[in-house]
């Protein structure tokens, strides 16, 4: 993998190929399944289990194999990273769910116009593309394979969340005196090491993704802190902080 220069997607597949990271993410699908906001964003806004739903970044199969479990009978699962499709397929072997499981670059997908009523991209996954011009390139995919009217949901984190105020403040008077990370991108990026590696992950401001979604085919519909859609349990606190959920609509 390229350890040089800026972040790329080489920088990405080589934390997901991890043994470490697998582990994580089939312990997530096992263990906590969907997060009660999920159910409650999934279920006020694909109404129809027979809707045909595309999961980006599926990782393991945690939201894919939860869908299934609620009664959506057409789900379709892809990911970037051939071992979390790998990791994804010993698991629905094991729990004996029929689901197609491929891997597929986000920016680039293989899918038919109008193929899906929705496109989930959970987990703050779209917000691990290095590059905001491939997130850009994302969403109009995103808008291709949506039939009219289709809806997106997804997740981010909050870089105007209020405990990470001192923290951005911090990062933006280096990025002014271009003494930021010499691998980042643009402001909002994080390259930092955690106890599974070095995890890439851009923090939008709200600002960013609204517009982003506006030029790119989307009526945003809705945003919400998952705080405040559900109080989770421990173990979903465990797995994962809390993150905004988006909802849009193509147009």
């Amino acid at each position: 993998m390229n350890s040089l220069g800026k972040i790329n997607r080489d920088h990405v597949l080589s934390y997901y190929a991890q043994n470490s990271v697998l582990e994580h993410y089939e312990e997530a699908t096992i263990k906590v399944g969907l997060w009660k906001s999920e159910k409650i964003i999934i279920s006020k806004n694909i109404t129809d289990l027979s809707s045909p739903i595309l999961e980006l970044g599926c990782g393991c199969g945690r939201i894919s194999f939860g869908l299934l479990e609620l009664g959506y009978d057409q789900v379709h699962a892809s990911d970037f990273s051939a071992a979390m499709v790998k990791g994804a397929k010993k698991i629905a072997s094991k729990m004996n769910f029929s689901i197609p499981l491929e891997v597929a670059d986000a920016t680039d997908l293989a899918y038919q116009n109008d193929s899906f009523e929705a496109v989930i991209f959970g987990f703050n996954g779209l917000m691990q593309i290095p590059g905001r011009k491939n997130r850009i390139r994302t969403l109009r995919e995103i808008n291709r394979v949506l039939s009219s009217g289709g809806k997106f949901i997804f997740t981010s984190h909050d870089r105007s969340m209020p405990k990470w105020k001192q923290f951005w403040a911090v990062e933006r008077k280096l990025w002014h005196k271009n003494q930021q990370g010499e691998k980042l991108l643009e402001f909002g990026d994080r390259y930092e090491e955690t106890v599974r590696g070095m995890l890439y992950l851009h923090v939008p401001d709200i600002a960013e993704i609204k517009k982003d979604l506006k030029e790119n085919g989307f009526l945003l519909e809705y945003d919400q802190m998952r705080s405040s859609v559900a109080d989770e349990s421990e173990l979903v606190k465990k797995y994962s902080d809390d993150c905004r959920f988006w909802v849009a609509r193509k147009i």
